[in-house]
């Protein structure tokens, strides 16, 4: 088995570790990639972020098929990357194995529950690296981190033999330093695609509205760059009720798959938890068959709303993220409006199923902000082209 690399960012797992050469040939030959510990690697026990995860689930018996892709694309896996416990977080920090360190603003966190992947990456240490994505967990640390991410259609990208939270929102999702990469990925994972023009661009005037006011300033060259090679962009409101009904909706519906994903094994093993994971695993079981209807109800509108919005190839542009990355230790007490603010971007794509890419296209207080473009279900390449034309 090989070595971890010289991972001094706290990025990959030394509890789960395993390496695994690529076939050597095809078009990711010569590259390297990580993988969040969500993933099965035949033979080896996956961790999902929580010790006695690991301590109650037996090795593997095949390989993810997402990372077979990859490793039959030529790329070589040199070892699984950290995640947030159960997934069940966006914060990367996670009480069992540590904080991985986010390069491009030292100090604050690197975002999860991709939070390994995304750290290695950004530190050079793989040339792009596997995550997932259920409310944003490859879309928010891709923006604190300043790195290209994306969250594809819902269902797009295979997910067996990958530990699951929330089925009906969880995605696969990828990093890279740069588009062209982060593209290069997509043609293996999501395969060969007719090209498509895009249509209107709009711009999500109620997402703006929920950054925080020195990071609104800061989006602006990096939205008219956007403007700049994809044409005029045309103001809309994405949500009549406001996008925090929306997160409403995401939340209980989350919510009720986790208590059905995971509340049977957690009664069982009452296993170590951190007290943020803890608390949410607990909320779940007050969660009511009405308000699940109701919530049901909601997403049934929400994708209603968004097919219409995105139709005729369609993108919409917002802000990834309402602000940088938060300081290492902050988040506990970080008012709850940060985390409604950012959940109410994220859940966007999530409810109705829809890719989305994040650009590392703006900084503010010398910390990188992300600019994200959503396009219709199964428009996944297209934003990829996108992107990689914005980047230059």
């Amino acid at each position: 088995m090989a070595a971890i690399p010289d991972d001094a960012l706290g990025a990959f797992c030394r509890h789960t570790h395993v390496a695994v050469a690529g076939s050597g040939k095809g078009p990711l030959s010569g590259l390297t990639f990580g993988v969040k510990d969500i993933y099965d690697i035949a033979g080896h026990k996956t961790g999902f972020g929580n010790p006695d995860w690991l301590d109650t689930h037996p090795p593997a018996v095949r390989t993810a098929p997402a990372v077979e892709s990859l490793l039959a694309a030529g790329a070589d896996m040199v070892g699984k990357t950290h995640t947030d416990e159960l997934t069940y977080s966006l914060t990367g920090e996670n009480v069992h194995y540590g904080t991985p360190v986010n390069v491009r603003a030292p100090g604050r966190i690197p975002g999860g529950s991709s939070s390994g992947s995304a750290a290695a990456v950004a530190g050079n240490l793989v040339d792009f690296a596997l995550g997932s994505d259920t409310g944003g967990s490859v879309r928010a640390p891709a923006s604190f981190c300043g790195l290209y991410g994306i969250r594809p259609t819902h269902g797009r990208v295979s997910l067996a033999g990958a530990c699951a939270l929330a089925p009906s929102f969880d995605t696969a999702g990828w990093f890279a330093r740069d588009a062209t990469l982060l593209e290069r990925v997509g043609q293996v994972l999501l395969g060969v695609a007719p090209a498509v023009a895009h249509g209107t661009v709009l711009l999500a005037e109620d997402a703006l509205t929920l950054a925080a006011p020195g990071a609104t300033a800061a989006l602006q060259p990096a939205l008219e760059r956007v403007s700049k090679v994809l044409g005029a962009m045309r103001a809309v409101t994405v949500s009549a009720e406001g996008l925090p009904q929306w997160f409403e909706a995401f939340r209980i519906l989350q919510g009720a798959e986790v208590r059905s994903q995971l509340g049977e094994w957690v009664d069982r093993v009452q296993p170590r938890m951190g007290a943020g994971v803890r608390d949410r695993i607990q909320w779940t079981r007050t969660i009511s068959e009405r308000e699940v209807a109701q919530a049901q109800a909601a997403r049934a509108a929400v994708r209603s709303r968004m097919d219409a919005l995105l139709a005729d190839h369609a993108v919409l542009v917002l802000p990834t993220v309402p602000d940088i990355a938060p300081l290492c230790g902050a988040s506990a007490a970080a008012p709850d409006d940060y985390r409604a603010r950012m959940m109410s971007l994220l859940c966007i794509a999530s409810l109705a199923g829809l890719p989305q890419v994040s650009l590392p296209l703006a900084t503010f207080q010398g910390c990188p902000l992300g600019v994200s473009l959503i396009a219709a279900r199964g428009e996944d390449r297209l934003l990829l082209a996108l992107a990689r034309r914005i980047a230059g």
